[in-house]
Formats: C-alpha cells, structure tokens, sequence
C-alpha cells in the first residue's frame, strides 16, 4: 500500500513541523512550570504555611519528575513520544485544578508534587528531545536540539509575565484554574511527535533497551555527565522558586522578581541557542565546563554587591544566558557517544540526577532560610557545586562508542 501513496501524499512531519511543535508543547510544559515560584508567597500567606511547606512540594515535583522520567523516557522511545505527551496533558491539567484546591499541605504535596511532576516527566525535554535527535542529521542536532531548549526557556518569558497578570488580577486559585486550560494545548501539537520508526536505519534497530542500559552504566564519562546535571538541577530550581521570596526579604517588590525570572527566560532563549550552535562547532564537555563555572562567578558576583533592582535584572540577564544551555549539551554528548535510538531513555536517566539536584536545591533552600532566616548559606553551597561540576564534565571520554554488527559492546 505504502508504494501506491501519491508523491503529494508524503509525511507531513518534517523535522521543521516535529522541531515547531515540540518547541510550542515545551514552551507551555516547562513555562507553566516555572511560573510556580511566583505562588509561594499568595499561598503560604493565605494557608497560613510555612515557606518549607511549599518548598516541600515543589521539591517532591521536581524528585518525581526525574524518577519518572526514564520510565517515561524507555515507554516514549518504545511505543511512541505522542501517546506519552498526551497522557502527560491529562495528568498536568487535573494536577493543577487540585494544586488549586488543596485542603492540607499533604494535598498539595500529592497535587502539584505527585501528579505534575509525573506530568512533566511525559512532556519535558527528555521525550521531545528523543523525537527531535532522531528527526535531524548528526550535523545539524545540536543547533536543533539548542532551538528546542530556547523555545522551552521562551515558555518562561512568556508564562511568567502570564502567570503574575493571573493572580494580580483574579487571585492565585483562579490563576491555576487558567493554566490548567492553558496546557491542554500540549496534546494536539502532540500529533507531530508521531515517528515512522520503518525508515530508521536498520542497524540502528538492533541494540535492546537493556543493552543500552549496560553500555552507558559501564561507560564512566556517562556518570561524569550526570553528576554534573545535579548540580544544574540544584542551582536553577532554587533561583526558580526561590528567588522571588529572596527579593521581598530585599525589600523589593514582586513584580522585580517577576520581571528578573523573566529576563532569565528571555536571555536563556538566546543562551539555549547559543550554546547548542556553539555545540555543532566545538567540544560539547569542554562548553559544559565553562557554563558551570560561568555561573559560580555570576552568582558570587551578585551577592558580593548590595542588591539593587539593576543588579538583579544584570543578574536575570546573565544567569539567563547559562541558564539551560546545558541542555542540548548534555543531550549532544549522550546522543555522540551512544547514538539517538534510545535518546529519551538515557537522557531520562541523566535528567534524573537533574532532579534529585533539583529536589536537594529547593528543599535544602528552604530548610536553609526557615532555620536562619536568610539564604546566604544557600548561595555559597550554589557557588561551590558549580565550581564541581566544571571540574567534573572536563574528563569525560566523548568518543562514539563502537558496536559489534548485532548491538552488544565488547
């Protein structure tokens, strides 16, 4: 049947459409996701919590979020990323109408730490990145792959703003009311995430999901790698939904806070470009390196200077730039060294350890300012995991691996 399809009749989803859609369906996931940080204050204050008991639960989203995504990541490689995406919309949307409605702390917890963190895992980077490696060559990838992580740091420009409108206006239950109407626009985009896994090489085909498993577990550089994402993981979710409450102590308003997420999602479009382009042309490790250790200096420079609301937008900006441009660098060096089959899967697993950091960064933030009643610890231990992770990525043996013709490694 296949050779009697018309010529006009040909796949509609070109890498572009693929590259599009993926790029929207991010903007919204992870926008929505860190407008979060602007609830804090509302909702502790009109629940009558403590700022741990909310930093609790987006500590939980973000620890569900990394545990469930190899599993989603090894579902949406074996049976497609657009049935993953779409069951994701559902659980995401009914995740935010009980994080509007909780009853208890515990609630919360289960609402938006339980139910959107495994949301997030069926609609992040890790499921849409694996469509997108496998849908351009090894030449452009990385620039592709730098584009999809702008489009997801567009979603925190936008979202943002969004986000701070809402409950300025309509109050904070009614706000997430809306972004639960806001996500659903993620399962139609998700029909362009359908792959013709016929025309993929053959050779590519014949490597099992446990195999890939043994060869990145015995591949050292593997785990390099991802100790060095929980360090991104712990630095960007504390500034995510820490920061805000960092600028009222300030003595600042929200709206600098606001605006400061903001810019960094503005600049990390830029820097999530950047840094995948200048991922085709130079080594992937040896960028990595630089951005983690760029962000130590930026950090201590912004709390070795009295806080203004220009030093806090300099600093948005800057932060911004190096915000997530580990993304398609990470992705890039899994996808170079053990090729793009099983590209959600092992990005999955790295992104795991991006989110134990990203529980430990929110959770110990909070634990940090609730027992000393400043965040001034928590931006020195920042500072000296960045330092760790630029050490870290910098030996890692970025060689394609060499298969034998059935898939096993010797």
């Amino acid at each position: 049947m296949n050779s009697k399809t018309p010529a006009h009749q040909k796949n509609w989803r070109t890498p572009t459409i693929v590259l599009l859609c993926g790029g929207i369906a991010l903007t919204v996931a992870l926008g929505t996701r860190h407008s979060f940080g602007l609830f804090l204050l509302p909702m502790t204050m009109d629940m009558e919590w403590n700022r741990q008991t909310f930093a609790f639960a987006m500590a939980l989203q973000n620890l569900v979020y990394g545990i469930a995504q190899p599993f989603t990541g090894m579902i949406a490689d074996r049976f497609g990323a657009a049935r993953v995406m779409i069951a994701g919309t559902v659980i995401y949307a009914l995740g935010l109408v009980w994080m509007a409605n909780p009853a208890s702390g515990a609630e919360f917890s289960l609402s938006a730490g339980v139910l959107i963190g495994l949301a997030l895992s069926c609609s992040g980077f890790s499921i849409v990145f694996g469509v997108i490696g496998r849908a351009f060559p090894a030449e452009k990838r990385s620039t592709a792959l730098g584009i999809a992580g702008a489009a997801g740091s567009l979603g925190q420009f936008v979202m943002l703003p969004f986000g701070q409108m809402l409950i300025n206006h309509i109050g904070w239950h009614y706000a997430l009311m809306t972004l639960a109407l806001t996500v659903l626009v993620i399962a139609p985009l998700s029909a362009a995430m359908v792959e013709d896994r016929a025309s993929q090489p053959v050779s590519q085909n014949r490597q099992s999901i446990p195999e890939a498993l043994r060869e990145a577990s015995r591949h050292q550089g593997f785990w390099l790698l991802c100790l060095g994402y929980t360090v991104c993981g712990f630095q960007v979710m504390f500034i995510s939904i820490h920061f805000p409450a960092y600028m009222a102590d300030q003595h600042m308003t929200p709206e600098v806070g606001m605006r400061a997420l903001a810019l960094i999602g503005l600049f990390n479009v830029m820097g999530s470009y950047t840094w995948g382009w200048l991922g085709g042309r130079h080594t992937k490790k040896y960028l990595l390196s630089t951005l983690y250790l760029a962000r130590s200096v930026a950090i201590a420079i912004f709390i070795a200077f009295p806080v203004s609301p220009w030093s806090v937008y300099l600093f948005g900006a800057v932060i911004g730039f190096l915000w997530l441009g580990t993304v398609p660098l990470t992705s890039g060096v899994i996808a170079q060294i053990f090729g793009v089959k099983y590209l959600s899967t092992l990005t999955g697993i790295a992104f795991f350890f991006h989110q134990v950091g990203s529980f430990f960064g929110i959770e110990v933030a909070g634990y940090l300012y609730d027992t000393t009643g400043s965040y001034t610890l928590m931006w020195m231990l920042t500072i000296g995991m960045g330092i760790v992770a630029g050490v870290l990525n910098y030996p890692i043996d970025d060689r394609q691996i060499e298969r034998h013709p059935a898939g096993a490694t010797a």
